[in-house]
């Protein structure tokens, strides 16, 4: 049996917690497995090199920063493999270049395109454990490239497709998929399962156990994700691609989950001209910065022009600024504006489908509080609001108790 292990930072976060984790990753292997491990960068590492980056320069380029930060990751691996040798078992380090991940070549947030793991699969056919460092690989031309945040989770499910392995194990801080942040919210509960879909939403809304292109990949693959806890031995929550419901549960539960998401920033460009080709013209040069947007809203009531606004993350906000100031005076447009006190705030559930009423009770609810809705987006499964980020930890618990999933 193959089994495909990862552990996040605060796992591997100082040399007693790396002794933990090498004592879980034995046990697999003394139960006869084939054990690959994938790691992150040891506790604040990567946030300390980052800070490190500022202090010596202000805009440094995305190639630079990924060579700096990669270099994290390769850092717990290798200790872990240390670790691991000192308790008697034979373990070998590899960097993602040497397990075989090529990437696409875009810097800071590159995405997997194929697999190589010849030596990954020559390490366990020869008896030892493979650690692979997470969250990086290199395209055709060498380059060094990260996945973005989170990278680590979709190297470990990639790593498990190729492999072919029996499961995926994410081992984490918490205990596994809870209903609301448990940090948050003192009444949220683990949900014993939870279906790709479901998951899918919670991560990309902000629930930071996943990270959601580990999710996709997962799905794509069939692939059977466990998160649990490094810290006890409790069953965590399963990713599937159906998750079971308990006997009349399915008649009363709309939502699965609340998730939020702070890293929000909100752009708006006025007056732009209600003409085709201005919408592709704006967030076609945002695309060509690689910055990802979450939430579009287009409106304003004008008679020849209309406002448009959008989300994203807050560390995208240099790019933003550089992207609309070049491009106001071509469509032309008004003026812009950009806020970071907002938050989205988020309901997920497949029960939504067939419970009308889900957002009625979402807005009720905000409005409960004083939550003033800047933005909504909506799917199947999932509604979105963005709100003032000083009630974003009311909104959690009210909407948390209002969907009843305090019982």
């Amino acid at each position: 049996m193959i089994v495909v292990q990862k552990f996040g930072g605060s796992s591997v976060g100082t040399p007693e917690r790396m002794r933990r984790v090498a004592k879980r990753i034995a046990e697999a292997y003394d139960q006869g497995n084939q054990v690959a491990a994938v790691v992150s960068a040891m506790g604040d590492t990567t946030d300390d090199l980052i800070e490190l980056s500022r202090q010596v320069c202000a805009h440094p380029s995305d190639r630079e920063m990924d060579m700096l930060l990669s270099t994290g990751e390769q850092v717990s691996c290798s200790l872990l493999a240390m670790t691991l040798t000192d308790m008697g078992y034979k373990a070998i380090s590899l960097t993602g270049r040497q397990a075989g991940f090529r990437t696409d070549g875009t810097f800071c947030k590159a995405k997997i395109l194929a697999l190589h793991c010849d030596r990954v699969n020559k390490e366990l056919d020869s008896g030892k454990i493979v650690i692979v460092a997470g969250f990086q690989g290199i395209d055709d031309t060498g380059e060094v490239n990260t996945l973005g945040r989170g990278g680590s989770d979709t190297s470990a499910v990639a790593l498990a497709v190729a492999l072919n392995a029996d499961i995926c194990e994410i081992y984490t801080d918490v205990d596994g998929v809870y209903t609301a942040d448990p940090r948050i919210v003192k009444k949220a509960w683990k949900m014993p399962e939870i279906s790709y879909d479901e998951m899918l939403e919670m991560a990309a809304m902000g629930a930071l156990v996943l990270q959601p292109r580990s999710v996709e990949l997962a799905k794509l693959y069939g692939i059977k994700l466990h998160v649990r806890s490094s810290f006890n031995h409790s069953e965590g929550t399963i990713v599937k691609e159906e998750a079971r419901m308990n006997k009349g549960l399915e008649k009363e539960l709309m939502v699965c989950g609340v998730a939020h998401d702070l890293n929000v920033l909100k752009a708006t460009v006025y007056n732009v001209p209600d003409k085709p080709g201005v919408a592709s013209m704006i967030f076609g040069r945002l695309a060509e910065e690689n910055v990802n947007v979450d939430m579009i809203v287009q409106g304003g009531g004008h008679d020849t022009s209309q406002d448009i606004s959008f989300t994203c993350g807050r560390d995208e906000r240099a790019k933003v600024e550089r992207v609309i100031e070049e491009i106001i005076p071509e469509i032309p447009a008004e003026r812009y504006t950009i806020i970071d006190t907002v938050a989205k705030i988020s309901v997920v559930g497949a029960g939504m489908i067939s419970h009308p009423g889900v957002a009625a009770i979402m807005f009720k609810t905000l409005r409960d509080i004083d939550a003033n809705i800047d933005m909504i987006s909506t799917s199947e499964i999932k509604i979105s609001c963005i709100i003032d980020e000083k009630l974003i930890k009311e909104a959690v618990h009210a909407l948390h108790s209002a969907f009843d999933l305090d019982a």
